[in-house]
């Protein structure tokens, strides 16, 4: 007997979609914001390191189920472990670095040596099983998704503990500037978008809505520059126009990117967790690139 209408969950409008990824969104990285702003630097550190762990390895998590649902190889479980060496060692250098300008070196040489070690014994691994015929195609995407997700969302620790400014105001700034490009990009592309973008990837997606989302993220710059003031150090009305500019093109390329992998995976969401919405890499696709675009803004353009 075929269920009646009454049982059938009713699906979501795009619009609805939007609402509630925002919100979940929202809630997500004001939980990461609590932390890094709380009066108790023993906590905060604590509380975010171990956040920044469980959204880096619940995004590789998805990564790599979309890698099995293309039909490809990966090894999910070495990946992880390598995710959680690279944040772990990177935190713990951060936070106990004199001087971090001075030190910056250190975690970069080793998440150099955490990559270098962990290819490393994936092609051993891989030259004493012959029956695998996938091996090598596995230590590819399993790379892969180490770079994409912990690798590049590890960035967001690199800013938040940058000496000579206040980092937890960019980490703010970051959030901020790259929804606001979301924001942007929907409302003006549901209100006037006509030209598709790369319709095989994100039929969604107009040139209209692109545009739409640099003029209200750079506007969010500028405004956050004008209101935290020295709190955002350095950021002066060029830098925060040029910044937004930047930021408002890594959140679009980011959430296209994501998109080309979901598409290719045949899946609509990265994941269940949040019914109606999508998983973790839904949320955190956009601010995967702007973090070291911001961090190497900061290092080397304002040079702080």
């Amino acid at each position: 007997m075929s269920p009646g209408p009454s049982t059938i969950a009713p699906s979501l409008s795009k619009g609805q979609v939007f609402v509630r990824r925002l919100g979940s969104t929202m809630v997500l990285w004001a939980i990461v914001l609590t932390a890094i702003f709380s009066t108790n630097p023993i906590v905060a550190n604590a509380v975010f390191l171990l956040l920044m762990l469980i959204l880096a390895g619940a995004g590789l998590w998805e990564f790599y189920g979309l890698i099995e649902r293309r039909g490809l190889k990966c090894f999910k479980w070495w990946g992880l472990l390598a995710g959680i060496a690279l944040m772990s060692s990177t935190h713990y250098y951060v936070t106990h670095a004199k001087d971090y300008q001075l030190l910056a070196a250190k975690p970069n040489d080793f998440e150099t040596g955490v990559l270098v070690l962990f290819v490393l014994g994936l092609c051993l691994r891989q030259l004493f099983d012959a029956h695998n015929a996938q091996g090598f195609a596995g230590i590819a995407t399993t790379l892969m998704g180490l770079m994409y997700v912990p690798w590049l969302l590890n960035f967001i620790q690199k800013i938040n503990y940058l000496t000579g400014i206040d980092g937890r105001f960019y980490v703010l700034y970051l959030l901020i500037v790259t929804k606001f490009s979301d924001v942007g990009a929907y409302c003006v592309g549901s209100l006037c978008g006509r030209h598709k973008m790369i319709p095989r990837i994100s039929p969604g997606k107009t040139w209209e809505g692109f545009a739409g989302a640099l003029l209200v993220s750079t506007g969010a710059s500028v405004g956050l520059a004008h209101l935290a003031g020295s709190r955002l150090k350095g950021l002066t009305l060029g830098h925060a126009i040029t910044a937004g500019l930047i930021l408002s093109v890594g959140a679009v390329i980011g959430d296209l990117i994501e998109s080309a992998f979901k598409r290719e995976a045949g899946v609509k969401d990265s994941g269940r967790l949040f019914p109606g919405i999508g998983g973790i890499l839904d949320l955190i696709d956009s601010p995967l690139f702007n973090a070291p675009l911001l961090y190497l803004y900061l290092r080397h353009v304002l040079a702080v």
